[in-house]
């Protein structure tokens, strides 16, 4: 399934929906379908998260989706259209490299990595995608990799130097 953008009503965030699983259960009389979705949701300023939303109609997995994406949002450190360093992510087996890029670069990403970089606002960055190609778990990589980013600031106070 493409990705989708839709301009949210609430605050002016972007969702992106990244993927939408069918599943099925064997009953009785047949088959039972329930639907998931991956839903990534930011506000193209450095604020981003991401929902799994599973229900028995499309629109409600979607909905619910966007919903848990817009509790759990995350603030990405930024500099200027990049990232201030190179970050690695990883959740169960998917695996992601994040390096920043100079201006004019864009977005070097694919799945469902582009979608969380891009509706965070990064605008100039070189990503790739190691070990699985699952899209929940490449994307839950990519926040992870991204909550792990630190400002110069922040990584200098740390070590008791001043900036």
């Amino acid at each position: 399934m493409r990705e989708q953008n839709k301009k949210s009503d609430k605050g002016d965030l972007e969702e992106r929906i990244v993927m939408v699983n069918r599943c099925s259960k064997v009953v009785k009389g047949g088959r039972r379908f329930s639907f998931s979705a991956v839903v990534v949701v930011g506000d193209k300023a450095g604020r981003v998260g991401y929902g799994f939303g599973k229900a028995n109609e499309v629109p409600d997995a979607i909905r619910k989706g966007g919903e848990i994406a817009r509790r759990n949002m995350i603030t990405v450190t930024m500099n200027d259209t990049t990232i201030p360093h190179e970050v690695t992510g990883g959740f169960d087996g998917g695996k992601v490299l994040l390096r920043p890029a100079a201006p004019g670069t864009g977005v070097i990403a694919g799945g469902g990595m582009r979608a969380v970089l891009e509706v965070a606002g990064v605008r100039d960055i070189l990503g790739k995608s190691l070990g699985s190609s699952n899209r929940l778990n490449v994307v839950k990589a990519t926040i992870q990799a991204l909550a792990g980013l630190r400002s110069r600031e922040v990584i200098y106070a740390g070590r008791g130097i001043p900036a």
